[in-house]
């Protein structure tokens, strides 16, 4: 309960540095320099979701660029009432949402993804640790992206069903598949 009580931002307590709002202030009136130092700020960040949530470079290096192209058409709904980098968290997650669903019936044509080997393979390794990501990336999709959504990125369910076009029981279920397959392939015992 505490946790979640320290993730409230109240919209009059947000404050953004001068010099990063005057750059958001050049970039909404048009200025390229001001949306490229804003691009080379936020790309690794953007990246690294788009990434977490489609489970491939490729994929998540496209959802990146088209990110940046929504941001740019529509970085003038950025009003300034929460922190930019949460505004544009959720224009991340939202787009490569729609990016994945966009591509998904050409993805699986070209490839069957639940099926392939490199998928299949991607956490096995000899070493003893455990990579997390390699395990996430080893998830079915819809699991995959509710796991991210929740567990790391902290989305409730609600919103969550909303960004994907599920129920949130259908969410629900799909976080505890995936959480009871990493669980699985840790070698761990339900508890």
């Amino acid at each position: 309960m505490e946790h979640t009580q320290q993730r409230v931002i109240h919209a009059s307590t947000v404050s953004v540095s001068s010099d990063e709002q005057a750059v958001i202030s050049a970039a909404q009136r048009g200025d390229k320099q001001a949306f490229k130092a804003l691009y080379h700020g936020h790309v690794g960040r953007v990246y690294a979701l788009c990434f977490r949530l489609t489970g491939d470079k490729g994929l998540a290096e496209d959802a990146t660029q088209e990110v940046f192209i929504q941001l740019f058409n529509k970085l003038s709904n950025f009003n300034g009432q929460s922190l930019f980098t949460t505004w544009l968290h959720s224009v991340t997650a939202n787009v490569t949402v729609d990016y994945m669903r966009k591509q998904r019936g050409w993805v699986k044509r070209m490839f069957n993804l639940e099926t392939s080997s490199a998928m299949t393979n991607v956490a096995e390794s000899d070493s003893a640790e455990v990579d997390l990501e390699a395990l996430i990336l080893r998830l079915p999709e819809r699991a995959r992206m509710v796991f991210v959504l929740h567990a790391i990125e902290g989305y409730r369910h609600e919103e969550i069903a909303a960004m994907l076009g599920m129920a949130i029981g259908s969410s629900k279920a799909q976080f505890h598949r995936a959480k009871q397959l990493i669980k699985g392939w840790m070698g761990c015992e339900d508890e």
